[in-house]
């Protein structure tokens, strides 16, 4: 599957409206402007809870990219909710550059509204993004000069210019921009993540740590801010033996669209899943539960390789030593799966340390992880 490609054409800067401060002096004419004004205000707030109220559909970006000049491969996450809308329609993605381009690919247009009436995607960087409400059977073009108007199979139309800068934080390792997760997730049950948990040394290695703070735990995160695609994605990492039961370290690949295709999740997982007597590893194709998608391996302490080549139809999972002179002897497990591996989208890859909130046996200290290099080979 391969991606579209932005146009040539040169970006200037956006005009962003600004809202004046009215001084209250002692003047009829300024008073009275002020009054005109606030009563225009309060009208259209009256109008937009009316139309909501009478069951007119909305969307409203809770998160919106950076405005930059965008490509194939730069990627950001752009988040919204729905009001108003029935359970077959979706979300239609655009991103600007030049023109609209339909997001997050040609061959995938469509962002599902999920049950709370929220939607989250993966979107090329662009100047300006917008998103559309459409009802079954609507079929996007990919290009656009203008934007479509409500009416027919467009329900509502939302855009907004990219913002100054990223939303979340980010750090540099390995040659690569990383953005740190900052929102709860599910995985593994319901965690908590921080910005603080994870940052790069004065020597370039990355750390990962579940800390805990008020009482809680809290995890980390990083994911690429741009796709890689097929090829050969490798992890050094130092001793990761001391790990708990409990705690969970994982090296995967994850596309908020693609759901037909487990979001294109592949994992190298460390973990005995809350079970001290269990082996502490495992390559994965999702979905889990199927029993021909999981190797489990014992990781032995030490400095590991652990590195997966993703190609059309295959994946293989390799983890070496770090050290001993013996190529051979040097492989601690490796496998290679042919069935249900997902096609290349708008994947990125991910670390995660987090707790398995399943566990039997809840964490009890502070988990840490060092990777000291990522590496990418087409």
């Amino acid at each position: 599957m391969s991606y579209f490609h932005f146009g040539q054409t040169r970006y200037y800067a956006q005009d962003r409206a600004r809202i004046g401060v009215l001084r209250s002096e002692s003047s009829a004419l300024g008073c009275a402007a002020f009054l005109a004004l606030l009563s225009l205000v309060l009208s259209g707030c009256r109008r937009r809870r009316s139309n909501t109220a009478k069951g007119v559909p909305a969307i409203e970006f809770t998160r919106v990219p950076p405005a930059a000049e965008g490509g194939p491969d730069t990627i950001d996450i752009i988040q919204g909710r729905v009001v108003g809308a029935r359970p077959e329609q979706q979300i239609v993605l655009y991103a600007r550059n030049g023109v609209w381009w339909v997001q997050p690919l040609a061959s995938e247009e469509f962002t599902k509204i999920e049950k709370n009436s929220t939607w989250i995607a993966m979107i090329h960087i662009g100047t300006e993004y917008a998103a559309l409400l459409v009802d079954r059977g609507y079929r996007p073009a990919t290009v656009l000069r203008a934007l479509p108007k409500p009416g027919g199979s467009v329900v509502a139309i939302a855009s907004a210019p990219g913002g100054p800068a990223s939303v979340s934080k980010t750090l540099f390792f390995s040659g690569y921009e990383w953005r740190i997760r900052d929102a709860p997730s599910d995985r593994g049950g319901w965690n908590l993540y921080s910005p603080d948990n994870a940052w790069t040394d004065p020597h370039g290695a990355l750390h990962l740590r579940i800390a805990k703070g008020s009482g809680r735990w809290t995890c980390a995160e990083i994911a690429l801010t741009r796709t890689l695609g097929y090829g050969t994605y490798s992890f050094v990492v130092r001793d990761i033996s001391h790990l708990e039961p409990a705690a969970v370290f994982s090296m995967f690949t994850w596309d908020y669209g693609g759901a037909d295709q487990n979001h294109r999740e592949v994992d190298i997982e460390v973990s005995r899943w809350g079970d001290p007597t269990s082996r502490n590893a495992q390559y994965v194709v999702q979905p889990f539960y199927v029993p021909e998608n999981v190797d489990r391996f014992t990781a032995p302490p030490g400095a590991l390789t652990f590195s997966f080549r993703w190609e059309p139809g295959r994946v293989l999972f390799r983890t070496v030593r770090e050290s001993g002179p013996d190529t051979g002897a040097r492989l601690v497990a490796q496998h290679l799966f042919t069935l249900g591996v997902p096609s290349h989208g708008v994947e990125t890859i991910r670390m995660d340390l987090y707790d398995f909130r399943s566990a039997t046996e809840s964490l009890r200290q502070v988990a840490e992880i060092v990777v000291e290099k990522f590496q990418y080979i087409p």
